[in-house]
């Protein structure tokens, strides 16, 4: 008996078929294609934490940079205030400005008072009366009764 062979007829896909479902039907994985990839995310896994701490130390290095150059620049500072100090003119100066020293023959004017003045219109300050004022109660005796109260008072609670 003869078989019959069978129709070949293409199939079609449907038309709504996205370009995503697309590309994973073309895509064909190998077993050499399986090996890399594992590969690949086994360096991953293994270089991440180096990668991490290189980072840091990275940053850690430029912190320190930045904290030995500002050092560097108050060093500098200070020789220059050194410097300064061995002039003579300058401790001359700075003897007259903190320390208010004059030399022979000098006449040294100090300000007392050099707060401004009170703005005119302002609150006056109360007048003292040119009039003495007297009281009537004895200190000594005054003060006796406070001393005696203090002495006499009971103790505090601890």
């Amino acid at each position: 008996m003869a078989r019959k062979r069978a129709e070949r007829r293409p199939v079609a896909l449907p038309a709504t078929e996205t370009a995503a479902a697309r590309w994973l039907r073309g895509l064909r994985l190998s077993g050499f294609s399986l090996v890399m990839m594992g590969l690949l995310i086994m360096a991953v896994i293994v270089l991440a934490p180096g990668i991490r701490t290189y980072a840091d130390q990275r940053q850690q290095i430029e912190s320190l940079t930045a904290e030995v150059e500002a050092q560097q620049g108050a060093v500098e500072e200070l020789k220059n205030e050194r410097e300064r100090w061995n002039d003579r003119t300058y401790v001359t100066t700075q003897a007259r400005d903190r320390l208010s020293y004059v030399l022979p023959g000098d006449v040294s004017f100090l300000v007392i008072n050099d707060l401004a003045l009170p703005v005119a219109g302002g609150t006056a300050p109360p007048v003292a009366t040119p009039t003495i004022q007297t009281t009537n109660v004895d200190w000594l005796s005054s003060m006796f009764a406070s001393v005696m109260t203090a002495g006499l008072a009971p103790e505090a609670v601890k």
